[in-house]
């Protein structure tokens, strides 16, 4: 299959609100998103030529924002919807191979629905991990720097090198990963024999640090992470928000006079967007 004939389903309901940067940034590229509310995959009232069916898409992203309100946990009521109306679709989705990807509240919603980490299973029944309050107590929007860690299973980073180091900027209240306390190391442990470690927080120099270079206190500075198929994926920094190098904070550096750098060139988030879009033409 080529880019231009993929699909992707852009999922959202009331409160997302990084929808529209999700599209340009798979819209650029020549393939072919698509806004689809909750609504239009699980009721039956509306009308007809507005209803959509998930196994027509090839990649299914869910953005960041703040899906209903947050309430309860963030991504909760979210996740909570789709699996008791859309369960048996969203597992046929991924048991199919294709590509899941979701960012900040996306990621949440991920580990709510219980795809991620995916451990045994393609959809747990409760929640095996979670993004929980920041340690500072507060909403953290900065730079954030990552090393990338994944051996090439995670289908959203087949075009970042080993050991890469990239910037995306983090802005979110709950964002620090959790496993069970009481399995903690042995599942920490199981994540990495796996291959499922994808993204941890580092600071400038490819270290791993504490705040603010780990903005949440997440556990192993783990920033991202897929499930053992490869095929899941999420984070909490956003890939979209750097496409293009000038989006970086420090884009005139490196030898380049403000206004002389090429404006459409790279930057560190694309390559996620490159790299589902490469996985999934190879799947079809």
């Amino acid at each position: 299959m080529k880019t231009k004939d993929v699909k992707i389903c852009i999922l959202r309901i009331e409160g997302t609100n990084c929808e529209k940067e999700l599209w340009q940034c798979f819209k650029r590229l020549g393939a072919q998103p698509e806004f689809v509310h909750l609504n239009q995959l699980v009721s039956s009232g509306i009308e007809k030529e507005k209803r959509r069916a998930l196994a027509d898409y090839h990649i299914l992203m869910f953005p960041g924002g703040f899906s209903a309100g947050d309430y309860v946990r963030a991504g909760a009521i979210w996740a909570a919807r789709m699996k008791s109306m859309l369960r048996k679709e969203l597992v046929k989705f991924v048991e199919d191979g294709k590509p899941v990807g979701g960012i900040c509240n996306g990621f949440q919603v991920l580990v709510e629905l219980g795809l991620l980490p995916g451990f045994d299973t393609a959809m747990s029944d409760l929640p095996q991990a979670v993004l929980n309050i920041n340690d500072s107590s507060r909403f953290e929007c900065r730079p954030t720097f990552m090393r990338m860690e994944n051996k090439g299973k995670c289908a959203f980073t087949g075009g970042y090198g080993r050991k890469e180091i990239v910037m995306f900027p983090s802005a979110h209240a709950e964002g620090k990963f959790m496993l069970p306390r009481e399995r903690e190391k042995k599942l920490l442990k199981r994540l990495i024999d796996r291959d499922q470690l994808v993204f941890r927080y580092v600071d400038p120099d490819g270290k791993y640090m504490g705040y603010p270079w780990n903005p949440n206190g997440a556990l192993y500075n783990i920033a991202g992470i897929c499930n053992e198929q490869g095929n899941v994926f999420g984070m909490m920094p956003h890939p979209e928000r750097v496409f293009y190098r000038y989006q970086h904070p420090v884009w005139t550096c490196g030898g380049k006079g403000r206004g002389k750098a090429d404006i459409n060139s790279a930057g560190d988030g694309r390559r996620v967007f490159e790299s589902a879009l490469e996985y999934a033409s190879r799947l079809f």
